[in-house]
């Protein structure tokens, strides 16, 4: 497999100096490896980190700026960051009204920001925390107990982070991010395996008129391991997974996002999108907000995931307050 490498050993480490150098508006502190906003935060601010093994980028590092991330921790890939990046990053950034850590529901994350918190919280720091376990695919993973995080990770950062801007209590911003996660589901199809720098081969073998569906953001196994289906009918089985779990709400108006894995062109991501808002059209939910584009990815996979969030009208006026980060901006 081809990659952009100077070396396997170190690719965080030059994609972060590669950052630094393409976004003035972020802080990058390479020995650390902590990205935090360049301009200090207002006195008594809410802190929103988040953070995670790279490999997924934008998230999360893309998703620092005005109103979503105040600082994120990235690991190596698919590697969880250490206790000390976090709470490096906590120390970066609180200006006095505390860290809310948002976490996806992965093993080695979970303990670490755990480790952090409590360090944290040793220099006076009050810390509370949303995880994010939005899949809806598979249960107890190889690499988790209970559900996966994933695309309702953005979904969090950026409500929680619009609510934070305000100046909202810890307490609220805490609370926020933990409904929006529980009113989120998730579940993604996979067409190729993704290869990591360090083992220059796929993670897995997938024949090429096969599928893994349900499939993890690392390139863990999913449900199952399906023949190719036309668009319409990988669309289906997704929707069906996610509305199935959602508990119904017809009056509830969505946040859809059709998020691609790191390797598939966007005319295929349209496509599903187009598949997605018949079908959700067909089964009476309404779409209210959309996103379509790569925003949590799995390095090179071809593939997508589908995130539905069943939003009230506090959540969609904080979605569509404004936000200035490399990855996701609107508003003035």
């Amino acid at each position: 497999m081809k990659k952009f490498l100077n070396s396997p050993d170190t690719v965080l480490g030059d994609a972060l100096a590669g950052m630094a150098a393409a976004h003035p508006s972020l802080r990058v502190d390479t020995v650390n490896r902590v990205i935090t906003r360049a301009e200090p935060a207002r006195a008594g601010k809410v802190a929103l980190i988040s953070g995670g093994g790279s490999g997924h980028e934008p998230l999360h590092g893309g998703f620092v700026g005005t109103g979503m991330l105040d600082a994120a921790c990235p690991g190596e890939v698919f590697t969880s960051p250490v206790p000390d990046q976090m709470h490096a990053a906590a120390k970066a950034a609180d200006s006095g009204g505390g860290v809310v850590f948002v976490v996806k529901n992965y093993t080695g994350d979970v303990m670490n920001f755990r480790l952090a918190a409590e360090l944290a919280e040793d220099d006076g720091i009050e810390v509370q925390t949303v995880l994010v376990d939005d899949d809806v695919a598979v249960q107890d993973s190889t690499w988790t107990a209970g559900r996966r995080g994933t695309g309702a990770t953005l979904f969090v950062e950026k409500i929680a982070g619009a609510l934070a801007e305000r100046d909202a209590g810890l307490a609220a911003v805490g609370d926020i991010g933990r409904q929006v996660n529980a009113a989120t589901r998730s579940f993604a199809v996979a067409l190729t395996a993704c290869t990591t720098p360090g083992a220059g081969k796929p993670g897995f073998e997938l024949p090429d008129d096969e599928m893994e569906v349900g499939v993890g953001i690392h390139g863990e196994p999913g449900r199952s391991r399906q023949k190719l289906q036309p668009a319409r009918e990988i669309v289906a089985a997704a929707l069906d997974a996610i509305l199935g779990d959602l508990p119904a709400r017809p009056d509830a108006r969505t946040i859809v996002m059709v998020n691609g894995l790191g390797g598939t062109p966007l005319i295929e991501l349209y496509l599903l999108y187009g598949e997605v808002a018949a079908q959700l059209a067909d089964r009476g939910v309404h779409i209210s907000r959309n996103l379509v584009g790569n925003y949590v990815t799995s390095l090179d996979m071809a593939g997508a995931s589908f995130t539905v969030c069943q939003a009230d009208d506090r959540m969609l006026e904080l979605w569509d307050a404004p936000v200035n980060t490399p990855a996701l901006r609107w508003g003035p």
